[in-house]
């Protein structure tokens, strides 16, 4: 479920937490509302819509936990928290599209040169998404790197093709066929 900033749950909300607490601090904030939220720690005279919505905040609560207790977790989440931050009320250095970077086949990595003589770097995964905030490895720069595609459509059938240009290299880059009946 999105929120209005386009981000899932602010899992930090939900624990009534920020970012900078520890985690003890994160603990102590957890085991307070999943007491508070439990099923079974519910009075009998709660009505059927109160107790459903503490069900889905014990489930809320529970998952805020799992995700901000592990450190490799929490550190993604905080990493999308910042890019999403950056996004919206920071100004970007530039718009780039995907196939302005250079691919690194070593590291598996697009990378991009910052004017401070830093890289921007983008993991392989972080290209799924249509467009992605990434910061500067060495100064407090942001570009924008959106995937370019066109889409045609042809044939009776409605099959959609994907073709993506480089501007770089002047040529079609990936192809992807996608039929659909009607």
């Amino acid at each position: 479920m999105a929120d209005s900033r386009g981000l899932h749950k602010d899992w930090y909300s939900i624990l009534g937490a920020c970012p900078t607490d520890d985690i003890r601090e994160l603990k102590q904030k957890y085991q307070k509302l999943i007491l508070m939220f439990h099923p079974d720690k519910q009075s009998p005279d709660v009505s059927e819509g109160e107790a459903e919505q503490h069900l889905q905040r014990f489930i809320d609560v529970d998952q805020a936990w799992k995700i901000l207790s592990n450190e490799e977790s929490r550190k993604e989440y905080n990493l999308q928290l910042r890019a999403h931050e950056l996004k919206q009320s920071w100004p970007m250095d530039a718009h780039i599209t995907l196939d302005d970077m250079n691919w690194d086949c070593d590291t598996e990595c697009y990378t991009y040169g910052c004017r401070c003589g830093g890289e921007y770097i983008l993991e392989k995964d972080d290209t799924e998404e249509m467009e992605t905030v990434v910061c500067c490895n060495s100064c407090s720069l942001s570009i924008e790197v959106k995937k370019m595609f066109d889409i045609t459509c042809w044939g009776f059938q409605g099959a959609i093709k994907e073709n993506s240009f480089s501007k770089k290299s002047q040529k079609w880059s990936k192809l992807v066929e996608v039929s659909f009946c009607p």
